[in-house]
């Protein structure tokens, strides 16, 4: 309704800085070119160079740990050298030169170098790319500059399983050629990012201490150790994607057609976010944390109960379901344990410690696979869902945040 000199205000997504949306699509283009080859990584590894499940469980282990880690560090540099588009050029770049090894790779050795070169390249990229979001946007529409962002990386985290498996089909079952196709996008993406972004003059100038602390970790109080407990085991719970990807090839379907599993989770993902991110502004986070868990024991018992592809794409999309109520979650529950004036060490600490935790899940997991079969790796990720269930029971939330 507007008055007769009033005019209604232009939407969010035309108020949004031009820079907001080059890297936005900066985002897409790496996403696009990351998962051509994620999504067909582990199919490579076991069908191409005879790798076992230990072995891609502790390629991806380390590779996510080391993001993890990795970004503990990002962010603090970034604001000592206060140039945050050169770290975020640092590293797409490296992400985008990691591309051609996969291509090359004749071994797990090379295929372990590129990942972890390539997971060094999102850890240094992630804190200064939404630093420079929040510096080229208003305060007023930093929501909807983040919210616009992590939707186009979405899209490209859906665009490129489905280029995957069109290739897969177009050029039988050639993976190295899609491997080498997918340096393009990957390589898009740092021009645009060069020459297409400006740095602002002046960016947030506040010192930064090393989050790594030791005297920083005594004024962390004991919610906060909850809150790392409750990482950690919700981080065992939840191994590496890739089992996902190895549990379809064994459904029976086409070579070509698994990646399409990757796609039906992150369109469930990428659909349920959003309601999930409003429904946990209106209810305890702990108690969202509770049904996720929930929604994962039931994803890990029907991937374990068959391979036939229905009861598959069943768990799959529940496993897509569980991601959208739960992400971000944790990060909260971080946030309001923490004294105001060490939020950076507390998620410096707890990224340090999902990290190892996620190396030891994708470690185990592998094990399991190898030695017990695909069922019980699944049934001992439902295990660890309800020892995180346990540990949550007795967790008593600050009274300051029980209205999340």
């Amino acid at each position: 309704m507007t008055t007769g000199n009033r005019q209604d205000p232009a939407p969010p997504s035309r108020r949004i800085p031009r820079g907001v949306w080059v890297l936005g699509f900066v985002s897409l283009l790496m996403d696009i070119s990351s998962e051509m080859i994620h999504s067909l990584l582990p199919l490579f590894m076991v069908t191409v160079l005879g790798s076992s499940a230990l072995t891609i469980g502790l390629i991806e282990g380390m590779a996510e740990a080391t993001a993890l880690m990795v970004k503990v560090f990002s962010g603090t540099l970034s604001d000592y050298l206060g140039r945050r588009k050169v770290l975020a050029l640092l590293g797409y770049g490296l992400g985008a030169l990691t591309k051609p090894l996969f291509a090359i790779a004749t071994g797990s050795g090379l295929i372990l170098t590129a990942r972890l070169l390539d997971r060094i390249g999102k850890g240094i990229r992630g804190a200064p790319r939404d630093a420079l979001v929040a510096d080229l946007t208003p305060l007023e529409l930093r929501g909807a500059a983040f919210g616009l962002r992590q939707s186009l990386d979405t899209v490209g985290a859906l665009l490129g399983p489905l280029l995957a498996v069109g290739l897969m089909l177009l050029w039988h079952d050639d993976f190295r050629a899609i491997f080498w196709l997918a340096v393009i996008p990957g390589l898009a993406s740092v021009t645009l990012l060069a020459i297409g972004l400006r740095e602002p003059k002046e960016s947030d100038g506040r010192e930064r201490r090393n989050p790594l602390r030791r005297d920083n970790l005594r004024r962390l109080g004991k919610p906060y150790r909850w809150v790392l407990l409750i990482g950690a085991l919700f981080t065992l719970a939840r191994f590496s994607e890739a089992f996902l990807v190895l549990r379809a090839q064994q459904s029976g379907m086409a070579l070509a057609l698994v990646p399409l599993v990757m796609v039906a989770m992150n369109l469930v993902y990428a659909l349920s976010a959003y309601p999930f991110g409003r429904l946990s502004d209106r209810m305890s986070h702990r108690t969202l944390l509770i049904w996720g868990l929930l929604v994962l024991i039931a994803a890990d018992l029907v991937l374990a109960a068959s391979t036939h592809w229905g009861v598959l794409l069943a768990g799959v999309m529940l496993w897509g379901i569980h991601m959208g109520m739960t992400q971000g979650l944790l990060a909260a529950m971080v946030a309001a344990t923490a004294p105001a004036d060490l939020r950076g060490s507390a998620f410096g600490f707890f990224n340090l410690i999902c990290g190892l935790a996620m190396l030891l899940a994708s470690l185990l997991a592998g094990l399991l696979w190898d030695h017990l079969g695909p069922a019980f790796t699944f049934y001992a990720g439902a295990a660890c869902c309800l020892l995180t269930l346990l540990i949550l029971s007795k967790y008593q939330p600050p009274t300051s945040s029980t209205a999340p």
